[in-house]
């Protein structure tokens, strides 16, 4: 797949930066951005908590699952919901387009960035605490991340050049294997 048309898919913890870095990512390499907590929103009239508190986490993680799988996007950068590593499938479907990169934040770097806890739409069993979403999920991220991007003490403009040097590095290699 050629560099230009491939897609970069960011995976991570809510407040990892997946809707910042993603909009900065696409700017600088002329991508279409697709933010797929807005697309759920979008589809269903009603914010992520909303959703939640109506019909509860697994359907909100079935909501998610079905917008990952109709993902179509080349060119695109692509930040999914902090759940989407809950759907084998809908990873599997966003790795025909790209890389995944799991931003991946330190637990307290992550709690002082979420203030917003309780209103922030997370998919997570009632009553867990956001260190134990977090101990439940990093090994998803890693299991499915074709690159890894430690982003603690990083600002956003290293962390944009990092996933750019990064991806670029990852696909010089599957060229060369």
């Amino acid at each position: 797949m050629n560099p230009y048309h491939q897609s970069l898919i960011l995976i991570g913890m809510p407040g990892a930066g997946k809707s910042t870095i993603g909009l900065l990512l696409a700017k600088h390499l002329a991508k279409d951005f697709v933010d797929t907590d807005l697309l759920i929103q979008l589809e269903h009239g009603k914010t992520l908590q909303d959703i939640l508190h109506e019909q509860g986490y697994l359907a909100l993680r079935e909501h998610e699952e079905k917008i990952l799988l109709d993902t179509n996007y080349a060119n695109h950068v692509i930040a999914t919901g902090g759940s989407a590593v809950y759907s084998a499938a809908a990873m599997q479907h966003l790795k025909k387009f790209g890389p995944i990169i799991f931003l991946d934040v330190a637990i307290h770097e992550l709690e002082q960035r979420i203030s917003n806890l309780s209103t922030r739409g997370i998919a997570s069993t009632p009553g867990k605490t956001f260190a134990e979403i977090y101990a439940e999920r990093r090994p998803l991220y890693l299991r499915y991340a074709d690159i890894v991007i430690d982003c603690n003490g990083k600002n956003q403009d290293q962390l944009v050049e990092e996933v750019i040097c990064q991806e670029a590095e990852d696909f010089a290699a599957a060229q060369d294997a």
